[in-house]
């Protein structure tokens, strides 16, 4: 038998028969080890112990310990011993796929009758009473006309179909999980018992069309979720419902800030509430851009799709555009525009207006730019995810060795904006070369090399994301981490060669020749939108004093106070501060409760002693405790709260 060459992680190799198996190889090195393994990776791809290995390979053995690959396998064998649980129970229902997904998995069936809540807890019974029977788990590699016969003969058309769509050249490797079989690429465990038994549970039951085609039949798909031990799946199930209560839909509704319907779907009705949450935003915003040396514009919100065409988004982004064809002075075809996707070609047609200099450089350009882009209705979620959206957008025209530079610049901007949105720490993720690119090897190294520069110069060393940056060059994309660990992609700083040369932008040098600038697109909260869905389940709804849209209620205890709660009002809104007055013929508990379930930050209430001494007694949201203050002290201490971070 020929011999081939192991190499392991600490670079000592030792050769083994050709055929060898991973499950073999950990034995060799330790009883121990064989024990305790349950998977490994061969040449960087994840291997099941039982599947051989006919050529010299890099191998590394796996653990229990090594956590990425064991909760890979622990969900997947999950979803497997699901699907055996199920047809265990309902013999006549039909699977179909079922992979690994974040923090568990799913699988979809076709059963006659729906699945219920109550259906979950007897799966979860027997689920349980096959991972203790320990049953062995197998794997066999079949020829086509083989599987597709077991699968006919069995009543499984879906995997038939799965079969049929396979590649010819790919091996179709069946497993078995005790006398359950099914159709999967693998690596698995090597028992079921394998799987621990108190550290997984069944979420929810969804539909599903069979292939996500509108037209095929309608599945039910079961979500689950696994962890290597209990008390990890207790962590995460604590987090669902603190996300459940943070929820800005939730929140939204409670603290009336905005509502979306069937009519307009994608978009927001924004409320009085919302309103004043969004421009304070975005008052806040132009301020900051304005003291970063950027001037502002506003471009059209229809094109024509010649200049779609130009800068290529025609071609790329045409799916997700919103098309509008216009019947001009009745010609025999139709204008045809589109609602702006984005804003970055308008803003290169503001820069070509009349000649730039090298002296006019760096030109930052920002626009609220209101946007359009069809999402599928599936992907769309409250305000997070959403068709009609204004940006901070920005573009900042540069030459070539002011990249790194205005990098920089750009880099302590964003961090000073998230520091006053209560993000003091975020993570950078840097993203290179996409292997289908516009630009030449010798323009990408420099653009790399000054956007990495940059970001390490800035005391920040960035995540790689190889091979995920744009088609036009790298970017830097920024991670905010929320209160329950939650990451969210929210700004982005990327650097541009292509849309100045495909829409001729220009600009004289100091030799006096005409060049190309560099852009560089940059977005640092993203979406308006998006953002204040994040600020919302960030703060749990108790957003920071100054941007939150009812800052201070004045509530009347007794009748009598009244002519003083609105003596109060007055003298705070003159200070800056958003107060309002509730002097219904209510028990100031109930008003007290009412206005906390709305998040009001502060709660003044006023009786007869109040009035008497011109005082109010405080409370904050979340606080049981109030104090009494005088009338003068609290006004320019709620003042100074309510003025906005920039200008304090």
């Amino acid at each position: 038998m020929s011999q081939i060459s192991l190499t392991f992680p600490d670079g000592n190799a030792r050769d083994f028969d050709a055929g060898v198996t991973p499950a073999e190889v950990a034995e060799s090195i330790s009883k121990s080890l064989g024990k305790k393994a349950i998977s490994a990776t061969v040449n960087g791809a994840h291997h099941d112990l039982q599947w051989p290995i006919e050529a010299d390979a890099s191998i590394a053995i796996h653990t229990m310990q090594d956590d990425e690959q064991a909760l890979e396998l622990i969900r997947h064998d999950c979803a497997h011993i699901m699907a055996r649980a199920v047809q265990e129970i309902w013999p006549d229902t039909k699977v179909t796929i079922g992979p690994v997904i974040a923090n568990g998995w799913y699988y979809d069936f076709d059963r006659a009758e729906p699945f219920t809540p109550e259906d979950l807890g007897l799966i979860e019974k027997k689920m349980k009473e096959i991972i203790n029977a320990r049953d062995p788990v197998r794997t066999e590699v079949w020829d086509r006309p083989r599987a597709i016969k077991h699968y006919e003969d069995n009543g499984e058309p879906y995997k038939v179909e799965l079969i049929e769509a396979i590649p010819g050249d790919e091996p179709l490797r069946m497993y078995w999980h005790g006398d359950w079989q099914d159709l999967c690429r693998g690596p698995h465990l090597q028992h079921t018992g394998q799987v621990p038994g108190d550290a997984f549970k069944l979420m929810s039951i969804a539909g599903a069309y069979w292939r996500g085609d509108s037209d095929r039949a309608m599945l039910q798909r079961i979500y689950g979720v696994a962890f290597k031990n209990r008390e990890d799946l207790k962590k995460h199930l604590l987090m669902l419902e603190e996300a459940a209560r943070r929820d800005h839909r939730k929140l939204g509704r409670e603290m009336d800030l905005f509502h979306m319907q069937e009519e307009a779907p994608g978009q927001i009705f924004w409320h009085p509430n919302g309103w004043t949450v969004y421009t304070t935003l975005q008052d806040y915003m132009r301020r900051k851009q304005r003291a970063g040396g950027y001037v502002e514009v506003n471009t059209p919100q229809v094109v024509d799709r010649k200049l779609w065409e130009a800068s290529g988004h025609w071609e790329k982004y045409q799916e997700n555009m919103f098309i509008v064809e216009v019947d001009e002075d009745h010609a025999r075809e139709k204008a045809i525009n589109a609602l702006k996707p984005m804003n970055c070609p308008c803003h290169v047609q503001i820069f070509n207006q009349g000649i730039k200099s090298y002296r006019d450089l760096p030109l930052r350009m920002a626009e609220f730019g209101s946007c359009a882009r069809y999402e599928p209705s599936g992907a769309l979620h409250g305000i997070m995810r959403v068709r009609g959206f204004t940006q901070d957008d920005g573009h900042i025209f540069c030459r070539e060795d002011q990249i790194e530079s205005e990098t920089a610049v750009y880099i302590d901007f964003l961090s000073s904006i998230y520091r006053d949105l209560g993000f003091a720490e975020f993570r950078v993720k840097f993203s290179d070369r996409p292997d289908t690119r516009a630009g030449s090897d010798e323009i990408w190294d420099k653009a790399e090399a000054a956007l990495l520069s940059a970001t390490r110069a800035a005391g920040i060393e960035p995540e790689m994301n190889p091979g995920e940056g744009a088609f036009y060059g790298p970017k830097l994309e920024f991670v905010l981490t929320d209160a329950i660990g939650r990451d969210w992609q929210c700004g982005t700083h990327q650097v541009d060669f292509v849309l100045p040369e495909r829409l001729d932008a220009t600009y004289i040098g100091e030799d006096g020749a005409k060049h190309r600038p560099v852009m560089l697109h940059r977005a640092t909260l993203g979406s308006f939108e998006r953002f204040i869905g994040i600020l919302i389940e960030e703060h749990a709804g108790k957003l920071p004093f100054w941007l939150a849209p009812r800052q201070v209620v004045v509530a009347s205890i007794t009748s009598e106070a009244n002519a003083f709660v609105h003596e109060v009002v007055e003298t705070l809104k003159a200070a800056g501060v958003r107060a309002e007055a509730d002097i219904r013929n209510e028990k100031i508990n109930y008003k007290v409760r009412e206005h906390s379930v709305g998040k009001v930050p502060v709660i003044l209430a006023i009786g007869h002693r109040e009035v008497e001494e011109r005082t109010v007694s405080l409370r904050r949201l979340g606080e049981k405790q109030s104090s009494v203050i005088a009338l003068d002290e609290v006004v320019p201490q709620l003042a100074a709260e309510a003025t906005p971070p920039d200008l304090r």
